[in-house]
């Protein structure tokens, strides 16, 4: 049985996402509850667990209205337990459950938040990556480190570049027009730029995207290229140190 994955829009500009396959609905991310009890009744699906992936409200805030409509069970990082609802599994990097399309593992990408994780379903080729990896982006470093957080990008970019990446919020404009600063003249990224625009003004969703294509346009994920080396004026730098430039870069922009 193929994953079917449904994107749920949520709050201003969060995303959640509905994931039903052979072990039942899974939840990534509970931002607020009303539309997604609206997009489970048009499927005729109940909720059978939710999946945090960190603590921030906005990602967490409509967990104890589903769970006392569901009864689902509710599972998160274990590194932020003291931070989150309350956790039926507190769930640690390397942890792997489910069946065929439906299995999914555990992978920690700390950094916007010390505990911060990812679900990655390899047998259905996507990652769910919240504010770890965005779609052209990546989340500000609130709790680690620049060098953690790239040490977070290197690994999610070694998922298979077929990988579906679903990230946790509509960001993807402003990200657009700030990776032009780097990147200039990358013609991947000036023919996504005016992709996003015209998709965007047909209100469609622009952060569920190939890891491919971040691979090719996004700068979190591009910090070891020369080119984006020389254009942030640090040539002979470890790719961790251009990495913490873009971030710091991407703050005042």
């Amino acid at each position: 049985m193929p994953l079917e994955i449904v994107t749920v829009p949520c709050l201003k500009d969060n995303y959640a996402y509905l994931v039903h396959g052979p072990d039942g609905t899974a939840l990534i991310d509970a931002p607020e509850a009303a539309p997604i009890i609206a997009a489970l009744d048009a499927r005729g699906w109940t909720l059978g667990v939710i999946m945090i992936t960190h603590h921030h409200h906005d990602h967490v805030g409509g967990v104890a209205e589903l769970r006392d409509r569901y009864g689902c069970a509710v599972m998160g990082p274990k590194a932020e337990v003291d931070k989150l609802p309350r956790l039926d599994h507190a769930l640690e990097p390397g942890f792997a459950g489910g069946t065929g399309e439906g299995r999914c593992e555990v992978i920690a990408v700390p950094g916007h938040t010390l505990g911060h994780i990812a679900y990655h379903y390899p047998e259905a080729r996507a990652v769910f990556t919240a504010d770890s990896l965005m779609a052209l982006g990546c989340g500000r470093v609130f709790e680690g480190t620049p060098e953690m957080m790239w040490e977070s990008m290197e690994k999610l970019a070694s998922l298979p570049p077929e990988t579906m990446v679903y990230s946790g919020h509509e960001y993807t404009q402003a990200n657009a027009r700030f990776a032009l600063t780097i990147e200039p003249e990358n013609q991947a990224l000036i023919s996504r730029s005016q992709d996003i625009d015209a998709a965007r003004a047909k209100g469609r969703p622009t952060a569920q995207v190939p890891l491919s294509v971040e691979l090719a346009t996004n700068p979190f994920l591009r910090a070891a290229q020369p080119g984006v080396k020389a254009s942030v004026g640090l040539p002979d730098a470890s790719d961790a140190e251009v990495f913490a430039e873009v971030r710091a870069r991407k703050d005042r922009f």
